[in-house]
């Protein structure tokens, strides 16, 4: 073999090796995926993974629902508000898989084909990825904060806590989600969604004999969801909730 050869393929063989080592490293942190639908199309997703996934441990994993802003054609992609920048606050740190699934239709309420892809997401990423099936949390945000509400009524057994935020639900529900761990938050200046729509789910819920955490933000308008996903104990209390 000639030096010349000899170098050709050394050379080859490090762009390889490099090329693989860029590979591994786009598996973690906010990753885009496609997820396929039963009639063949596609739905994309972002799913963040945490810098240290090495496949080695179980991780726990939150399902993050947008707002109406973020729907398919908004001016906003999901990741772009909420938890996606309070996780890049931390990135190197945190220690959940997230996943962000995007409205098609403008709903997550529970019976939607939107709120069923999620849900069908969500089992993908804890199929392709090692997961804890006790730490699965559930969060939201305005649109997605009423469909916390409407998912976790539904599915109740699903969650080792949820978190929605401006949002609302149905009082009568209150009874199946008494016993999963819930904080939820709201600005009481919110004109967008009445702040009365949290504190009668809260309100219901200690009746149903629940003990939810409610922060309530004075002053504070529709966006209350930077408060919430920046509170020092937010993630460290959701992280240590685990399913009974």
């Amino acid at each position: 073999m000639t030096r010349a050869v000899l170098a050709s393929l050394l050379s080859a063989l490090a762009f390889v090796a490099a090329g693989s080592a860029q590979d591994t490293k786009a598996k973690t942190g906010f990753v885009t995926k496609e997820f396929v639908n039963a009639d063949g199309s596609k739905s994309p997703y972002v799913v963040f993974v945490p810098h240290d996934y090495d496949g080695s441990k179980a991780y726990p994993v939150i399902l993050f629902l947008h707002g109406a802003g973020e729907t398919k054609g908004g001016p906003k992609q999901p990741v772009e508000v909420g938890i996606g920048p309070a996780i890049k606050t931390q990135e190197k740190t945190f220690a959940a898989i997230t996943v962000i699934p995007q409205s098609e239709k403008r709903t997550w309420r529970a019976d939607s084909d939107d709120a069923k892809r999620a849900l069908a997401i969500l089992g993908e990423v804890t199929k392709n990825y090692k997961t804890d099936p006790d730490r699965v949390y559930l969060t939201g945000l305005s649109m997605g904060g009423f469909g916390t509400w409407s998912i976790a009524g539904m599915y109740p057994e699903r969650w080792a806590a949820i978190a929605p935020i401006c949002g609302g639900g149905k009082v009568e529900s209150a009874p199946k989600m008494k016993d999963i761990p819930a904080w939820v938050f709201h600005g009481d200046k919110d004109t967008a969604v009445k702040v009365e729509l949290s504190r009668d789910m809260v309100a219901a819920l200690k009746k149903a004999g629940g003990s939810p955490k409610y922060t309530e933000y004075p002053g504070v308008g529709h966006n209350s969801w930077d408060a919430a996903y920046g509170e020092k104990e937010f993630f460290p209390w959701l992280l240590a909730q685990k399913r009974k």
